[in-house]
């Protein structure tokens, strides 16, 4: 046997042993065996680097020192789940789906919702190539060093599956780890974690990949997400996926009907305290992946599945004030400030109220026991009060009238549920708010700089708004507490870098009230320019796909400001992208200005999401479902029945992928 030879039999012993131990559970070799076969082949690559494998077992260990974690745009966006919490929902989205799908042969599959850190894994040739974090779901962080570590992750596929694959999961810490970690802090005196999911996606950010493989993480794979079509279903696909090496969980299962869901939605709810990891939900999918792509998607969630939350656990405590809290946009915040209490994993002592509505609603009063829960097992929650309670002398909770912070009084427009701060330009919270809401991930995504310095840098009166970051030079960072040369270096680098941000980003980083991510992206593709945009009157910017009278007066109030006009001055003279570039723009036609497209089925000279681009860089609209607003359905192989049948009732032209290039061209 050649060193060559050697090596490759060594690393896929090792690698089956993993696999043996970590997946299946199942050891089949001691520790002991396992580290000496280890130790060996660490020898031998040491000794003969020309067949260095990035994938190799031994870079399970770690080692590689990570300092800045690049960002990575996702191939294929991670999208969220929409949320159920009753029998009604999940008969509501049923039949949402048997509409959309016109049939009511549908197979589901059921999946416990893991409580801990989405990841991506790429997968090319059978070999692992990169993982990124769910980040805002277009865009995540590299995280490949560590996830390396993780045993239970196969690096290199172990037999016939897809050639270029991704697989979604979760990273978790399992309990036992997790509480075998807290007794090694206590006993060294250091402070406990206070729960697996937040330990788990800290790990994955830590700069020294030898201390992530220290921790006991796993990782939970619960969909492959792939152009090829070598399988009709997503429980064939994960199914496939076990066979080959992937830890897909044995608890899922089919289902024929929301009451077989529901069945295993109440099996579950009361055996998952047995489960080794934590558990907030059932994850309910489509099955048939050829009706996954009839649904398709809504702006933030798949129509093909849907989440269903286990009932939110509930405990007592006492509220002790009630404070408010002002946003970038003004808007105030009432906030219970109540007797620390332990819920769900973690310790609290604040609680949203939501608006002056909600409190008098639930009637809710200082000193009041209250009872709290987790919406969505996230964000705490003043459920209802126990009126047995309440002392004699409880008064009337009245709401603020004047802002916490400039003393300003505040104001309620009438169909509004929450009061605001007009002090735009003069209160603390909305400087901030404003600027940290610029640099932002999905803004203007500036290094260097975050949350913390932007209040220091407000405080310190070198910025007032966003537009003065751009006038900061390094000599005047340096003096600030907690700063150094290379971290005001870093920073004035990334706010320099921020001037290739597309318009698109530049214009929801501007923060104009109620324009988001997508707003803001059609309006960019509409306007091109935000001189076009700010020069336009209320008809023309009702005339946008989707945008109403409330967005539309909201853009004419900021761009009748001459505070916001004199911003946007400043902008344009520091180089920031206000205006769709001219690469862009050399792609773009209006050939199909007006046109509404469904794109159905399986392709060959162009993947779905390429279809999809190139009718919007020529101007038209894709739709997820036909309707009489369809101009056109380009269909593919295989393309959904129902579909089909649709666009022939009402007579919608029906063109092959050959047809829409031949169209653009």
């Amino acid at each position: 046997m050649t060193i060559k030879e050697k090596i490759e039999f060594l690393r896929e012993e090792l690698s089956q042993h993993n696999y043996n131990y970590y997946v299946l559970d199942n050891a089949t070799i001691s520790d002991y065996e396992f580290d000496i076969k280890l130790k060996e082949l660490e020898k031998l690559e040491e000794e003969n680097p020309e067949f260095f494998d990035a994938n190799s077992p031994t870079k399970r260990v770690g080692g590689g020192i990570t300092k800045n974690f690049e960002t990575v745009t996702h191939k294929n966006r991670m999208y969220s789940l929409d949320n159920s919490y009753s029998k009604e929902d999940l008969l509501d989205w049923e039949k949402r789906v048997q509409k959309n799908l016109g049939t009511t042969e549908i197979e589901y599959t059921c999946e416990l919702k893991y409580d801990g850190a989405s990841i991506n894994l790429t997968y090319e040739n059978g070999k692992f190539v990169s993982a990124v974090t769910r980040g805002d779901g277009f865009q995540g962080d590299d995280v490949s060093t560590n996830i390396r570590t993780i045993r239970s992750i196969p690096l290199s596929m172990k037999g016939d599956f897809l050639s270029d694959f991704e697989m979604r999961g979760e990273i978790i810490l399992p309990l036992e780890g997790f509480h075998k970690m807290n007794e090694e802090r206590i006993s060294n005196g250091e402070e406990a974690y206070r729960n697996p999911r937040n330990t788990a996606s800290g790990s994955l950010k830590l700069q020294d990949s030898a201390e992530v493989a220290k921790r006991p993480l796993d990782c939970l794979l619960y969909q492959v997400v792939t152009n090829e079509r070598k399988y009709k279903t997503h429980f064939e696909n994960l199914k496939e996926a076990r066979r080959i090496g992937f830890k897909i969980p044995e608890t899922i299962a089919l289902a024929k009907s929301i009451e077989e869901v529901l069945e295993f939605v109440n099996k579950w709810d009361e055996k998952r305290h047995d489960l080794p990891y934590e558990t907030d939900g059932v994850v309910i999918k489509v099955n048939a992946l050829q009706q996954q792509e009839e649904l398709g998607y809504t702006s933030k969630a798949p129509r093909w599945a849907i989440a269903y939350k286990f009932k939110a656990e509930q405990v007592t405590t006492v509220l002790n004030e009630i404070t408010y809290q002002v946003g970038r946009t003004g808007a105030i915040t009432p906030v219970a400030n109540l007797e620390p209490v332990h819920l769900a994993g973690t310790t609290v002592k604040r609680a949203s109220l939501h608006n002056a509505d909600q409190i008098e609603k639930l009637d809710i009063r200082i000193g009041d026991t209250v009872y709290i829960e987790k919406g969505g097992e996230i964000i705490p929650k003043i459920i209802k009060v126990d009126l047995t309670k309440r002392a004699g002398n409880s008064q009337e909770t009245i709401y603020a009238t004047n802002c916490p912070e400039c003393n300003s009084e505040l104001v309620r427009t009438e169909g509004d549920a929450k009061h605001y701060c007009p002090n735009e330009f003069g209160c603390a919270p909305q400087i901030t708010g404003r600027i940290q809401h610029f640099i932002s991930r999905k803004a203007m995504d500036i290094d260097g700089l975050g949350g913390e310095t932007v209040d220091l840098l407000r405080k310190e009166g070198l910025i007032k708004n966003y537009a003065d970051l751009y006038e900061l030079k390094e000599e005047v960072i340096i003096p600030l507490e907690r700063m150094a040369e290379k971290s005001a270096k870093n920073m004035i680098e990334g706010i320099k870098k921020s001037k290739e941000i597309p318009f698109e980003k530049v214009l929801f980083a501007l923060g104009i009230r109620f324009v988001g991510e997508t707003v803001a992206k059609k309006l960019a593709k509409h306007f091109k320019s935000i001189d076009n945009l700010m020069s336009a009157d209320l008809e023309t910017l009702i005339s946008v796909d989707e945008i109403g009278e409330r967005i539309a007066q909201s853009i004419l109030d900021f761009s009748n400001d001459p505070i916001n006009i004199e911003l946007i001055k400043r902008l344009k003279s520091y180089g920031v992208q206000l205006e769709v570039s001219k690469e862009s723009l050399e792609n773009q036609t209006d050939k199909l200005s007006g046109k509404v497209f469904v794109v159905s089925g399986v392709f060959h000279q162009m993947s779905r999401n390429e279809l999809k681009k190139a009718i919007e860089d020529n101007g038209g609209k894709v739709s997820s479902s036909i309707s009489k607003k369809t101009n056109f359905v380009i269909a593919g192989d295989n393309m959904g029945p129902s579909k089909l049948t649709k666009a022939q009732d009402l007579e919608i032209a029906i063109i092959s992928e050959e047809d829409f290039i031949a169209l653009i061209k």
